[in-house]
């Protein structure tokens, strides 16, 4: 199973993880939809956003039923030179799980793929761990949705906002 994870940050310093999970790129709909309330986070640090982040997700991770064999984030697997969300998320997992990271805007010095999906003339920003960064982009770019970003990417970032 392919499971998507996005985290929203609320004002009173909780956070709401939402994954879909899916067994394939080009499925219109989620086999399933966990969404899950972080009751405190930590704090934004410039340069170690995975440290706000990732235990969000780990904790989502231990409600999940399914076994998941890959995995995708809203972000970057690596920040030039520097471990990103991704690689730290493919560490956690002793790097048995590939991890996508799938970022809307550029990173300088991140080795990214730019993915152009639909009519759009930006590009998203595809890195990998565990998996090769044309495979990781081919499969980004064969999702489901005639958009920029995928339909499933899509909901699993309104299912963070609480919709």
């Amino acid at each position: 199973m392919i499971g998507a994870f996005d985290v929203h940050y609320l004002k009173d310093g909780r956070a709401s993880t939402a994954a879909v999970l899916f067994s394939d790129y080009a499925a219109p709909e989620p086999a399933a939809v966990y969404t899950h309330m972080v009751s405190q986070v930590e704090d934004y640090l410039p340069g170690a956003f995975y440290k706000r982040e990732l235990p969000c997700i780990l904790t989502m991770i231990k409600d999940i039923r399914e076994a998941l064999d890959e995995m995708l984030v809203d972000g970057y697997v690596m920040l030039g030179k520097r471990p990103g969300l991704g690689q730290y998320l493919y560490e956690s997992f002793t790097g048995k799980i590939p991890v996508i990271g799938v970022a809307k805007s550029r990173f300088e010095g991140a080795p990214a793929a730019e993915v152009y999906r639909g009519r759009s003339k930006n590009p998203l920003y595809v890195t990998s761990a565990g998996m090769e960064l044309q495979e990781a982009s081919e499969r980004i770019r064969s999702m489901h949705g005639p958009y920029r970003v995928p339909t499933l990417l899509k909901q699993v970032d309104l299912l963070a906002r609480g919709y």
